[in-house]
């Protein structure tokens, strides 16, 4: 069975909960709420990137047992009495001492930092502010690259890519017809390896994600009394 890039789309869609992207999000969240189950209550968690819709969906709205800040370049509306959202930098958290929260948390954040640089100093704050931490990120050897929805995408050269962004949509941007924003579009996104994380999380387990036999995303946790060995 073939996939034409629309299939690709419904299946990676974050706003459908019944799709494929969705689904492995909410069995991913099963193994980090058993892993949160093994530290002392109430939690402080800081969510970098994360929404109020997201812990809306998986319950964790409104619960007296944990508090959530949920950080992004802008801040959403307070909607619940346990989750808290601020604007700031994921590569700057100094307004935190360190381990001020219980656990620090990130899904597909950290691959859109641009550089290696900025994803290590994104990594050494996670590892400052959080007595344990959960990143769940894509894996640079996935063949279907999430963001742009194009086999082989992120190991196509720059130039070829900027180029099909200026001409098409491909996955959730495009066509830009500029070319000085469709390379920045492009630089945006940069998917790790393996090797990569265990270079930035040093001593952390680094998890796989599978699918069809391959790994999906990695997921780095620390700090978990129960953590998969």
């Amino acid at each position: 069975m073939s996939l034409s890039l629309a299939d690709i789309r419904e299946l990676a869609d974050g706003t459908n909960p019944n799709s494929l992207s969705n689904r492995l999000r909410s069995k991913r969240f099963v193994l980090f709420e058993s892993l949160a189950a093994s530290l002392p209550h109430p939690l402080r968690i800081l969510d970098i990137g994360g929404t109020n819709e997201f812990w809306e969906r998986r319950g964790w709205a409104n619960r007296d047992d944990v508090h959530i800040v949920t950080l992004n370049l802008e801040a959403e509306p307070k909607r619940f009495t346990n989750i808290d959202s601020i604007a700031g930098d994921a590569t700057n958290l100094s307004r935190y001492p360190d381990r001020h929260f219980d656990i620090a948390f990130s899904n597909s954040v950290i691959e859109h930092l641009f550089t290696l640089e900025n994803q290590r100093k994104m990594a050494e704050e996670i590892r400052r502010v959080g007595k344990a931490y959960w990143v769940q990120t894509p894996n640079f050897w996935f063949p279907i690259e999430p963001h742009f929805h194009i086999p082989g995408w992120q190991w196509m050269p720059e130039s070829l890519r900027v180029a099909l962004l200026r001409r098409w949509r491909c996955g959730w941007r495009g066509p830009c017809a500029d070319p000085e924003k469709a390379c920045v579009l492009v630089r945006e996104v940069r998917l790790m390896t393996k090797s990569e994380l265990q270079g930035v999380f040093p001593g952390a387990r680094v998890l796989r994600e599978p699918f069809l036999g391959l790994a999906k995303s990695w997921i780095v946790v620390q700090g978990f009394p129960g953590q998969p060995s």
